[in-house]
């Protein structure tokens, strides 16, 4: 049979409210399990009226310390400390604004792995390139593909008179004598 009360009442309120004021679902099972235990009940009665697992009642029950709500926050949770900075993430929308050629180079169109390795030299702190098309598409920015022209590296006089060569072979009569034309691509010549 578990103690019972053992919780001072200054814990006892403390534990309370913050389960009145947490919004965190399982901060709050966790402090439940104290409370439910503090009343007497056991590891087997706590799991099932929490609907949780034996284990975690047991572990949070020897582990949660009353005193420090802390404790009952799951520290997983916490993650990798953030790199992307305010400031860091303002440049990025600063030079994604430039064309890259504005900072010497070469290509003509940023990728988030280009972004990352620019802003790698610039400001020394290493992000994934997936980290920064997330940060992208958190403000809206989504990239695609242009499609390239290769119109003004072409010959204008040739263009045009490919063109219209194309053109007068899709016109052309289907019979010497015939004034109708017929226009379309891969139709067959001799039906009429």
């Amino acid at each position: 049979m578990p103690v019972k009360n053992f919780l001072t009442q200054e814990q006892k309120t403390n534990l309370q409210n913050a389960l009145k004021e947490s919004e965190d679902s399982h901060f709050r099972q966790r402090v439940l399990m104290l409370l439910l235990m503090n009343d007497g009940k056991t590891y087997a009665e706590i799991t099932d009226f929490l609907g949780c697992s034996y284990r975690s009642v047991a572990y949070w029950c020897c582990h949660g310390d009353p005193e420090n709500l802390e404790s009952l926050k799951d520290q997983r949770r916490k993650g990798n400390k953030r790199k992307a900075t305010p400031q860091y993430i303002d440049l990025l929308m600063k030079t994604i604004e430039k064309e890259p050629s504005e900072y010497d180079y070469e290509f003509g169109r940023w990728t988030a792995a280009r972004l990352s390795k620019h802003l790698e030299k610039t400001t020394g702190f290493k992000l994934s390139s997936e980290q920064v098309r997330r940060i992208l598409k958190e403000k809206k920015y989504v990239y695609h593909w242009a499609k390239y022209s290769l119109e003004d590296k072409q010959n204008k006089k040739k263009r045009e008179a490919l063109l219209l060569k194309n053109c007068l072979a899709i016109l052309k009569p289907v019979k010497k004598n015939q004034t109708r034309y017929r226009y379309g691509f891969g139709m067959n010549q001799d039906s009429a």
